[in-house]
């Protein structure tokens, strides 16, 4: 039977309003089909997966969720198990996966980044206005519209190739969009559909209260605001960053894809938002999500990325926050930007000081009881560690603290297990007088600064142990806390974040991952009016700024910067905004030394982070570029030995041939992972292109910087272009010198230098032998 559109519109809506009408038994799948398959009788890919269920007796008004068709080709439904082998064994499906669970990867920017020194004003002011045609889609928690930085009264109307809408839902009317705000849309199904089965912990009554785009959590507020927030004067958190907030794109557009609830962000919502946003027509996509390595074609995001990026779309994912470790990157796919997170120049100092008079320093937020109350006089107060009498109190786990052991003292909490603003939280609940949150050699040295709801100062792991060592002396140890405001100009910066995820890319190592780092640490921006800083229940202070750290908010930068490229330059392809984000990054200090790692101090690398930290003046003009074409991503896809529908599922093409000679290492990126496997592959050789997008003529020579365990050859040695557009291969040959139980990564550099431009890509080589 036939579809009509209002019929098929029916099923999804009844489906949307029955999220649990198929019962417990269902689980959400993602079905990927060959639209070479779809019968001319449909005439859109949402009737055909709508009737190819009803051929398979699968009822769609009660099983199916989305059909995609702008990002991917497929559908999610809620299927029993017995639907999985009929559609399994349909010449018209590809591919069936089950859905799968993300997370979010939980103004100072601006001027760090340089976008507002004088020298770069006029170029940034003509972005600003050519920056109207770009839509930045943000798919995350939401966005609370009324903040004031969604304010576009100044703006004209949005461009004309606009399709987005402003969905009615739970406390949001189509009119809470504007200029600034364009588009708004939720998408829960998938959510519903996996709630369904688990009524027993309230997954369904929750979710229903959060039905519309409408940000309760703050997260996606925060997000879609340091991507392309207006400008707002005198914005702070309770006083700590006081100054002038603005996005990195404030003269962009903003559409706000909620995908992300307090339960998580289901795939097939994450792919239903991409699609939709694809469909809208946004110009950049910011996701600051993920989930864990996976083939692509089992990774939602990297699927949805594939068909965004080949509509002309670029779009950013927050590398993770599971660092220090290593191969812990997440969004590892080449046609996307992973982005993880360093240091701004701003800090929030406090201290711990010690009867002896000794000051040790840590950060804080803390701001007093209230909005309006100021923070109380220091004054030396009674030191408690395991104020319960076992490890868990050391901790400060919910219930583990004697409220007769800690009452009116200083509790000294160890960082790890439950969330920092809890630990104070159960401090304050117990009756403590106020906190130490100290590192542990998990966190090192890393300093994230929170707004507490009692006095309390956070350390790093050298200083936490001195104060360990102190309270375990005996007697009656004393500390005194006090808060040194906000202080600029911190030197070293940036620093890679301890959090950030880092490389070897664990699903091709080949492709070197993260590909560069932006501010992620104690950052300024928007907020929810209905959640406090801490976003704990029992927080009642509320503000219009907040200050939260995390590679979700490292990833928004990349997102409002790239937003400024494509202004810049219309007919760039997302990979070649990657490749110039990429090739003008740096790699030292505002001391001029080598990046270090927030961990333990020591050098960073391109494993931690990538090509370096984003420059946007330069990332402007970057002289030359790494393109890719779709099909360079088809050819790479073919290396990787997948099988012809996993790759049609990734791509949506029914019609490609593979490529006899290319491998992974050959996809044309702006950077290299060398991989010595074994004894015989001790050469290695690669090529490259290079496109002018600089002065039309222009010469550039080679400059190699490599470890003594790697010999590298580049030929040619120099390249000659003679126009704008004109493409130059090179070939690199790496002879690993190596003994065969080289064990530890080495790391160099391959850069094109001329008096106005240097294009520098990062090299990383492992051996495997």
């Amino acid at each position: 039977m036939e579809l009509t559109l209002p019929l098929l519109l029916a099923i999804l809506s009844l489906a949307t309003a029955n999220g649990n009408a198929v019962g417990g038994n269902t689980t959400t799948y993602i079905v990927f089909m060959d639209p070479a398959r779809m019968p001319a009788v449909h005439a859109s890919p949402a009737r055909w997966h709508a009737a190819h269920l009803e051929s398979l007796s699968i009822d769609p008004s009660r099983h199916l969720l989305y059909s995609y068709s702008a990002a991917a080709h497929g559908f999610a439904a809620a299927l029993l198990p017995d639907h999985l082998p009929l559609l399994r064994g349909s010449p018209e499906v590809l591919q069936v996966i089950p859905d799968e669970v993300f997370h979010l990867h939980t103004t100072r920017s601006p001027e760090f980044l340089g976008l507002l020194t004088p020298a770069y004003q006029p170029a940034i002011g003509n972005l600003e206005v050519a920056s109207h045609d770009v839509v930045v889609g943000v798919l995350d928690t939401g966005v609370w519209p009324e903040s004031p930085s969604f304010a576009g009264g100044n703006l004209p109307p949005p461009p004309a190739r606009w399709k987005g809408a402003c969905e009615a839902g739970v406390d949001f009317p189509p009119s809470t969009c504007g200029r600034k705000l364009v588009g708004a849309r939720s998408f829960s199904r998938g959510l519903r559909a996996a709630a369904s089965g688990a009524d027993a912990v309230g997954v369904g009554r929750r979710a229903a209260t959060f039905r519309s785009a409408r940000d309760r959590d703050g997260h996606g507020t925060h997000t879609a605001s340091t991507a392309a927030g207006a400008v707002v004067a005198n914005a702070s958190l309770l006083g700590y960053a006081t100054g002038t907030a603005r996005g990195m794109a404030p003269g962009a557009r903003v559409a706000a894809y909620k995908v992300c609830w307090p339960e998580g962000c289901l795939g097939s919502d994450i792919l239903a938002g991409i699609d939709a946003a694809v469909a809208d027509g946004v110009g950049v996509l910011s996701l600051s999500l993920g989930g864990g390595a996976a083939p692509y074609f089992r990774d939602t995001v990297a699927v949805g990325a594939f068909g965004a990026a080949a509509a002309g779309v670029f779009v950013s994912c927050s590398a993770g926050n599971s660092g220090p470790s290593g191969a812990t990157v997440s969004n590892s796919a080449p046609w996307v930007a992973t982005v993880g997170a360093g240091t701004l120049d701003r800090d929030f100092p406090a201290y711990v000081t010690l009867p002896t008079g000794a000051r040790l320093a840590g950060v804080s937020l803390y701001a007093g009881p209230s909005s309006s109350s100021p923070s109380p006089r220091p004054a030396m107060l009674p030191l408690v560690y395991g104020g319960g009498g076992d490890n868990a109190s050391k901790l400060c786990l919910s219930g583990t603290l004697d409220p007769a052991a800690v009452r009116g003292k200083i509790v000294l909490c160890d960082r790890g297990v439950n969330a920092r603003v809890e630990k104070g939280a159960v401090v304050k609940a117990a009756g403590g007088a106020g906190m130490v949150l100290a590192n542990t050699a998990a966190s090192g040295e890393e300093l994230v600064a929170d707004s507490h709801l009692l006095p309390a100062v956070a350390v790093g792991r050298t200083v936490g142990d001195k104060i360990r060592e102190y309270a375990a002396r005996g007697g009656r140890p004393m500390v005194m806390l006090s808060f040194g405001g906000t202080v600029l100009g911190v030197r070293p910066s940036p620093v890679v974040a301890a959090f950030s995820s880092r490389g070897p890319n664990t699903v091709v190592p080949e492709i070197l991952k993260p590909d560069m780092i932006g501010p992620g640490v104690n950052i300024l921006a928007g907020w929810t009016a209905v959640a406090g800083p801490t976003g704990l229940a029992k927080d009642g202070r509320r503000t219009n700024f907040n200050i939260i750290s995390g590679t979700s908010m490292s990833c928004p930068h990349i997102s409002g910067v790239a937003a400024l490229l494509k202004a810049a330059h219309p007919n760039w392809s997302p990979a070649a905004i990657k490749s110039a984000l990429m090739t003008t990054a740096y790699t030292v200090d505002n001391t001029n030394s080598s990046l270090r790692d927030a961990a333990d101090g020591s050098l960073a690398n391109a494993f931690a982070y990538g090509a370096g930290h984003v420059d946007p003046q330069k990332a402007l003009s970057p002289g030359l570029v790494y393109d890719i074409s779709t099909n360079d991503y088809v050819a790479f896809l073919c290396s990787l030995d997948y099988s012809a529908p996993h790759i049609q599922v990734i791509t949506k093409m029914s019609n490609f041939s593979c490529p006899k000679k290319f491998r992974p290492g050959d996809l044309n990126y702006p950077s290299f992972s060398v991989v010595f496997k074994k004894k015989s592959k001790r050469v290695m050789k690669f090529r490259r292109e290079l496109t002018n997008v600089g002065p039309a003529a222009s010469v550039y020579n080679v400059k190699v910087t490599s470890p003594e365990s790697v010999s590298v050859t580049v030929t040619p040695t120099k390249l000659t272009f003679k126009k704008v557009g004109q493409k130059q291969r090179y070939y690199v040959t790496f002879v690993s010198k190596a003994g065969q139980g080289q064990a530890k990564p080495d790391f160099g550099w391959i850069s094109w230098v001329n008096d106005e431009h240097v294009v520098c890509s990062p090299v990383a080589y492992t051996w495997k032998m």
